[in-house]
């Protein structure tokens, strides 16, 4: 597929937003760590992100952001030795924690995924040493592995998790998809195998040409609006 030159996309966004140095400004605030910070979180920050980016699925992050430090007690510092071997009489006084939010599923899934870190740590040294080195180009696959080791991962919140830890990723949120139909990256909207892997070559497409990341790339996406104005639709093109 030709794709238009990102610029375009970022200047698009950068209307929505009040010009480039305000949009510069928001994107900011998310930049990915270099891989050498995050190799070097501890196993109980990274079980600590998967534990958040899970349980905020259908609560959001401010009902999370405010009980956060009874998350943190509640589950002894995330500690992946600890959470793994919880029993049923810790899995039981858990669900009747008011300082976490008490749902069975997503507390009971917090051992399963201590075990999932644990293994990672006996494989690669720690788990944030399996991440920290994974290919961009490839995120796809790095996350459909979250999603098959892991527990209460769907492709957004796991690509959200990668972003907590600092790893660049994509979301395939309502307005990228909108935005990359608008752009000619896929038909209909669609998180199906075969869009992750249009969406993934057409991101690493703009890597190349822009320098951006994918989670920079992914949120000017977002923020570019999902319908093209019509003096600009000639920058489309069909697959």
């Amino acid at each position: 597929m030709k794709l238009r030159s990102f610029e375009k996309i970022f200047e698009l966004a950068a209307e929505r937003k009040g010009g480039a140095a305000s949009l510069s400004r928001i994107l900011a605030e998310t930049r990915p760590r270099p891989p050498r910070a995050v190799a070097g979180l501890g196993d109980d920050r990274v079980l600590a992100a998967m534990t958040r980016t899970v349980f905020a699925g259908g609560f959001g992050w401010h009902i999370i952001d405010g009980k956060w430090p009874g998350f943190e007690a509640a589950f002894g510092g995330f500690d992946p030795h600890t959470c793994a071997f919880l029993n049923d009489d810790q899995l039981d006084a858990l669900m009747r924690d008011r300082r976490i939010i008490r749902s069975p599923q997503k507390i009971t899934g917090v051992p399963k995924n201590a075990r999932f870190v644990l293994d990672l740590a006996a494989e690669h040294g720690s788990a944030a040493r399996f991440f920290a080195p994974w290919p961009d180009e490839s995120v796809i696959d790095l996350i459909a592995i979250i999603r098959q080791r892991g527990v209460g991962f769907g492709f957004e919140n796991a690509a959200r998790f990668l972003r907590a830890i600092g790893k660049p990723a994509f979301i395939n949120s309502p307005d990228v998809l909108a935005a990359l139909v608008r752009e000619g990256v896929l038909e209909r909207p669609s998180s199906g195998k075969k869009a992750l892997a249009q969406i993934q070559a057409a991101l690493n497409h703009w890597s190349r040409e822009s320098g951006h990341d994918l989670t920079t790339l992914s949120r000017v996406l977002a923020m570019s609006g999902g319908r093209l104005p019509p003096p600009q639709r000639g920058y489309l093109s069909r697959m």
